[in-house]
């Protein structure tokens, strides 16, 4: 602490210290960073730089004195008045005649309107009327045909009847079926196959569920614990094997008729 007030007072005051000049070295700055994609970001800008693209140009040119500005001179310019005219106006009857105009006098008809109207009244089906029910009090009335309280179906021409689609898909079943039938007995009378008779048919079924039961007690007597691979593997596959007997039976049992390939 008392070193460092010496040299403060030497600092001010003078000093035989201060008798030899002392040397500053000046500390070296570093050198100033400089990125190295300067030079392209600088083109970047100067090639994409457009003149008066924000502010606008330099100098604004100035109409003429004897082109001022003019009242109503920037407003729209509208098409000239047609008169309108609307769409239908072909169709329209003819407009009231007016007050001063005379109608056509003396033109007569020979038709009695009293006899013709007779006769049309006299001819004519008197219309049946709607069918309505009432659900208030009030007697608020509702179409009834739409309300579903009458039988509607039922009344229908073609009630009962079965529709022509199905009856053209059953024709197409049958056509198919015939044609299955000639295709097999030729195939029977060319001896490229046969038909299995009732007691084989039996026996193939019993076959298949003697292998499936002999199956399935080998599979209950598996480990419950599946904790190796060989164990899971045969597991797997005897699962597999039960499935694949199960629709074998299902198959067979399902078609009473089997052809055999010879």
């Amino acid at each position: 602490m008392a070193l460092a007030t010496a040299n403060r007072f030497f600092d001010n005051e003078e000093s035989i210290y201060n008798l030899i000049p002392q040397i500053h070295e000046q500390p070296q700055k570093a050198p100033k960073y400089r990125s190295t994609f300067s030079n392209s970001v600088r083109n970047e800008f100067t090639n994409l730089k457009t003149t008066s693209k924000t502010m606008g140009p330099p100098k604004v040119p100035l109409q003429p004195p004897n082109e001022f500005l003019k009242k109503r001179s920037k407003e729209p310019q509208l098409p000239e008045k047609t008169d309108f005219k609307y769409a239908d106006d072909d169709k329209k009857k003819p407009s009231v005649p007016k007050h001063n105009e005379k109608p056509l006098m003396g033109i007569r008809s020979n038709k009695n309107f009293i006899k013709t109207n007779a006769v049309e009244n006299i001819m004519s089906v008197p219309k049946k009327p709607e069918k309505k029910f009432a659900d208030t009090r009030i007697g608020a009335t509702h179409p009834l045909t739409p309300s579903g309280l009458t039988p509607k179906f039922t009344q229908k021409k073609d009630y009962g009847r079965t529709p022509e689609y199905l009856e053209r898909r059953k024709a197409e079943v049958e056509r198919a079926q015939r044609d299955y039938e000639a295709y097999v007995q030729e195939r029977m009378r060319q001896g490229a196959m046969r038909k299995i008779t009732g007691s084989e048919r039996q026996g193939i079924i019993d076959g298949l569920k003697k292998n499936w039961e002999d199956l399935h007690h080998q599979y209950q007597g598996l480990s419950v614990v599946t904790d190796t691979a060989p164990k899971k593997a045969r597991k797997e596959r005897m699962e597999a094997e039960m499935k694949q007997l199960e629709r074998d039976i299902e198959t067979i049992e399902k078609h009473r008729v089997i052809y055999i390939a010879n």
